[in-house]
């Protein structure tokens, strides 16, 4: 019994590795979607375009990368962040993003 349990020991590590990073990387998409959203409606009310970014990026992380496209009538905001195992930065990033839309108020 504690021969098998040494044998699968490190498959249920990688596992469980797996599956932490897979629940990081589901957080940081909530938090992308909420702050393409709110970006997105303080957007389309006119408010400066910096200060809607400088909005975006503290609901995320410093490293987010926000586009913002205003015209007449619409509104998008573009939110994406890599994201990186707390536990392994050699592993490849996973890219997250959300986008948001909102109707440009006149």
């Amino acid at each position: 019994m504690t021969a098998e349990t040494a044998a699968v020991l490190p498959a249920l590590m990688i596992v469980l590795a797996a599956g932490l990073w897979a629940i990081q990387s589901v957080a940081v998409q909530l938090e992308c979607v909420d702050a393409a959203r709110a970006a997105a409606r303080a957007a389309a009310r006119g408010e400066p375009l910096e200060e809607v970014r400088a909005v975006a990026i503290t609901a995320t992380s410093a490293d987010a990368q926000v586009d913002i496209i205003r015209d007449p009538e619409t509104t998008k905001v573009q939110i994406a962040v890599q994201v990186r195992p707390a536990w392994g930065s050699a592993f490849p990033p996973v890219r997250v993003s959300a986008s948001a839309f909102a109707d440009t108020e006149p």
